[in-house]
């Protein structure tokens, strides 16, 4: 995928404040990466009556005061911003972590990581490896507060979700499909395949930063036995630790 491609990247109104600029029609490393990085380039810009940023997994979105500006005006910035470079290959953003988050698979905790190694093509052993010592970027935030989408996972990883709904994954239960993993702030039923279990705690809504985790990190889920996840819960953070990434 190029910024040639005749299609994308795209600008689109949405609602009456709202413009979506987007970068494909579906996920891949490319189209996330131009989004993370023309999100962080449009917050650098400071375009007058812009009050909020979000990027989703290939697009951004940019929400501005309608009574401070002329919504032509932005629109206009934000085709010359889009159209100043190749997004597909920009930087990501500066500012960006990387977090190992202390993880047990499989179990009761865990009862569909035999399920998800199958679809995969893996024993329950290699799939605990191959999780485990997965490097993916946090690609966007979303559907509940904090909650991470992960990717991408390698392509034995592109299995399906499932068609009938896990009535409860507790929060810091770690699932995957479709080559992502998602980690759940707080309990919910979903169709992903519950893997792994974590004590961290994404979001916190009495903090001035509720989110943990933010678009463009890196994540690792380091395998850890049950006692040791026992001693974590404790720990708002769950026993993660983050390093700044160059």
């Amino acid at each position: 995928m190029s910024a040639s491609n005749q299609n994308w990247p795209s600008l689109r109104s949405v609602g009456l404040d709202g413009v979506l600029v987007s970068f494909g029609g579906s996920l891949s490393e490319p189209a996330n990466r131009a989004a993370l990085a023309f999100r962080a380039a449009v917050d650098r810009a400071g375009f007058a009556g812009v009050v909020e940023t979000a990027p989703s997994l290939v697009s951004c979105y940019v929400r501005y005061e309608p009574l401070e500006v002329d919504p032509q005006e932005l629109r206009t910035q934000l085709q010359g911003l889009m159209d100043g470079r190749d997004w597909y290959a920009a930087p990501l953003p500066q500012g960006r972590r990387l977090w190992r988050i202390p993880t047990v698979y499989g179990g009761a905790l865990a009862p569909q990581l035999a399920e998800a190694a199958g679809l995969a093509g893996m024993s329950e052993i290699d799939a605990i490896t191959a999780l485990s010592s997965a490097r993916v970027r946090v690609q966007t935030i979303g559907f509940a507060p904090g909650m991470p989408y992960l990717g991408a996972l390698p392509q034995a990883w592109d299995i399906p979700r499932q068609t009938d709904l896990t009535p409860n994954v507790p929060a810091g239960g770690l699932c995957v499909a479709i080559r992502q993993l998602v980690l759940f702030p707080v309990a919910t039923q979903t169709g992903w395949r519950q893997v792994g279990q974590t004590a961290i705690r994404l979001f916190d809504p009495t903090s001035d930063t509720p989110f943990v985790l933010r678009p463009g990190d890196e994540v690792q889920f380091p395998a850890i036995d049950l006692d040791t996840l026992d001693t974590l819960r404790d720990d708002p953070l769950g026993g993660a630790i983050s390093e700044e990434l160059p």
